[in-house]
């Protein structure tokens, strides 16, 4: 499983280059309070990304996995980013980026969700 999380990431480091991105960071680890997997950069925005992948939505659509808990543990993330790298929380957004394999293409179908609400 690990190995096709990591080609979700590739791909969505790739598709956020082509849309104009700079990636600052992956994978930056908050001790034990979580994970933010990519973090990028565009004009003077710096934009955080969460990446989902599902082979399939038998039991749930990615998007479905951001939970209350989730959402705490990336807002703690991003906090400590923040005030590590002296980045006012105004110049920031929070972005999903979800992937789910389409049997019929043999491809993914991408949702990029834009400026997505993490505080609680």
């Amino acid at each position: 499983m690990k190995k096709l999380w990591d080609q979700a990431e590739i791909k969505a480091i790739e598709y956020l280059k082509q849309q104009g991105y700079t990636i600052i960071d992956t994978n930056f680890k908050y001790w034990r309070f979580g994970e933010i997997d990519i973090i990028g950069k565009k004009e003077k925005k710096v934009y955080f990304f969460e990446v989902k992948y599902r082979k399939n939505d038998f039991f749930w659509i990615p998007e479905e996995s951001i939970t209350k808990a989730k959402k705490r543990k990336l807002f703690y993330s991003l906090e400590f980013y923040c005030l590590k790298n002296m980045i006012d929380r105004e110049n920031i957004e929070v972005h999903i980026i979800t992937f789910l394999w389409d049997l019929s293409k043999k491809d993914c179908i991408v949702h990029h969700y834009k400026n997505v609400d993490i505080w609680f």
